[in-house]
């Protein structure tokens, strides 16, 4: 049997858009000769719908969009996902399925199992659980469907492929929309050898605000071995013959370069952010650091040079080195650019606010004035010329509350907000393989916010190095405090990280979507009470 994969860049209910990807996957496969070709999860209206599932208008559009894309299926068969209705009274209104169409119709339909309800997932809030398990009998074969997580979550009280397998299923086909995180891995093979069955795995691509897909929908046959891969962050198409790859032996699974692939992730996330949103241009404020010129970077990497424009913003803290690279920078990269320095205005609030301050000294009062005064800069530019705001702050920075609440914290989206502080220097790096993009003086400079007197990050943090490390354990791995410090920490410097953590997290309550990139972004994938005491 011929079967095509169709890993496509899906729109949150644009349904004619999604539709017309479809029903162009499906023309192409039928002029390969293509028996069966199968989409990914909830592909009709896209990928987190979320609360739109609860509009009836909007499960009207599902509907009659696959029945549009059932009339398309005339000497080939598809899977597609789509959510449908569930009639049953006091269950859930909703299933998210898979449907099978064939001979312009809806022939069958499977429900997903497994329904998530941690980190950004929120499916019990919508759909009901399947309770039925049948296989799909085409073209002499027996295929399990299953969906997302009914394949790889095997070591659950209720595990879907237990009970498909009673059937003995020849293959399993696994539709799925699942986000990428550099420091997770979705498909364990051993899933494949421990079934002994063939696996054909259609993955979601694109980005949808925070969400990144990253596709590399792949094959693995009955020992394990990825026998056909798509590409990362890109639509691909692939045809494969059930009766000669699923016999391959070798692996064709393609090296991983982490930075590599935060790098690719982060472009493809900006990318998609402007597109579906319909923005065109963007501003940020480029200080002559680290974080603003990896942002800028890759900025300019997603939609061009000619629709930036960038803000030197230079106070009398400032040193003349910051000023020279930010302006390097954005020559190196072709991006017009704009000097307004900020002392004149600095010393205007500054009188201003004298009788009520008098002579009290200088204080984070004052440091803050100062990245209060570039966000309103950026905004003045935004409202007046169109541009969207880019943020720029790392996680590092976010996780511990380093930064200025309608100041650095502005932006329309957060390029960098799931990326450690030494990943931004990685980056950098990775950005220099082949030429100096990144003046070599702004990678190798002291961290500063250049917001006091020859100020240096370390002045107030431990090194990078050993805070993101402590940072990765509590958040990704969750972490306790005496678990961190059993792992050789200074108790001490564990003990104030986790504090800031704590008291840092109503300024993550205002921060912008956070494009991710790990197991464990700030924002909707880590809920903790705005007035917890833990």
């Amino acid at each position: 049997m011929n079967i095509a994969i169709a890993q496509l860049n899906y729109h949150i209910g644009n349904f004619e858009k999604n539709t017309e990807k479809i029903i162009s996957a499906i023309q192409r496969a039928k002029q390969n000769k293509v028996d069966l070709i199968v989409f990914s999860e909830l592909c009709v209206c896209g990928y987190p719908p979320m609360d739109l599932l609860q509009q009836s208008d909007f499960i009207e559009k599902c509907n009659e969009s696959a029945y549009t894309i059932a009339q398309e299926c005339d000497g080939i068969a598809a899977i597609i996902g789509c959510p449908t209705i569930n009639n049953n009274d006091n269950e859930k209104p909703l299933y998210n399925s898979a449907l099978f169409l064939h001979n312009k119709r809806i022939a069958n339909v499977f429900h997903k199992t497994l329904l998530p309800s941690y980190d950004i997932y929120d499916e019990q809030r919508y759909f009901e659980q399947n309770k039925t398990f049948e296989l799909l009998e085409f073209k002499g074969k027996k295929i399990a469907i299953t969906i997302c997580e009914d394949i790889w979550n095997i070591n659950t009280t209720h595990a879907p492929m237990q009970e498909f397998l009673k059937h003995t299923p020849e293959m399993i086909i696994n539709i799925a929309a699942v986000p990428f995180a550099h420091n997770q891995e979705y498909i364990n093979p051993q899933i494949s050898q421990q079934f002994s069955l063939p696996i054909i795995y259609v993955n979601q691509v694109g980005a949808n605000a925070e969400i990144i897909f990253e596709g590399a929908s792949k094959v693995l046959n009955a020992e394990g071995k990825i026998v056909c891969e798509l590409q990362k962050f890109s639509e691909d198409f692939a045809t494969i013959n059930t009766e000669v790859d699923f016999l391959k032996q070798g692996d064709v699974a393609s090296p991983y370069n982490k930075i590599e692939t935060i790098h690719n992730a982060l472009i493809f996330g900006i990318g998609d952010f402007f597109a579906k949103n319909n923005f065109t241009t963007a501003t940020l404020g480029l200080s002559g650091g680290i974080d603003s010129a990896v942002a800028l970077v890759l900025l300019t990497k997603a939609i061009g040079s000619k629709n930036i424009r960038v803000l030197l913003m230079p106070s009398q803290f400032s040193p003349d080195h910051s000023i020279a690279d930010a302006k390097q920078l954005a020559e190196n990269l072709g991006v017009h650019y704009d000097i307004v320095p900020i002392s004149p205005i600095f010393t205007s609030f500054r009188q201003s606010l004298h009788p009520l301050f008098g002579d009290l000294p200088f204080s984070v009062t004052e440091e803050n004035i100062q990245a209060r005064i570039r966000g309103l800069l950026l905004m003045a530019v935004s409202n007046t010329f169109g541009n969207v705001v880019i943020n720029t702050s790392n996680k590092s920075e976010i996780a511990i509350g380093y930064s200025t609440m309608y100041g650095d914290m502005n932006g329309s989206i957060s390029i960098l907000g799931d990326v450690y502080k030494t990943d931004v220097f990685a980056l950098a790096e990775y950005i220099n393989t082949r030429k100096e993009i990144i003046p070599n003086n702004t990678i190798t400079k002291p961290p500063s916010a250049e917001l006091r007197p020859n100020q240096k990050d370390s002045d107030t943090l431990p090194d990078y190095e050993i805070l993101d490390a402590i940072l990765f354990q509590h958040i990704e791995q969750n972490r306790s405090l005496n678990e961190i410090i059993s792992q050789g920490f200074d108790s001490k410097i564990v003990v104030e990280i986790l504090t800031r953590i704590k008291q840092s997290e109503y300024k993550r309550f205002q921060t912008p979507p956070i494009l991710r990139v790990s197991s464990k972004s700030f924002g909707s994938g880590r809920r903790i009470p705005l007035v917890a005491k833990y």
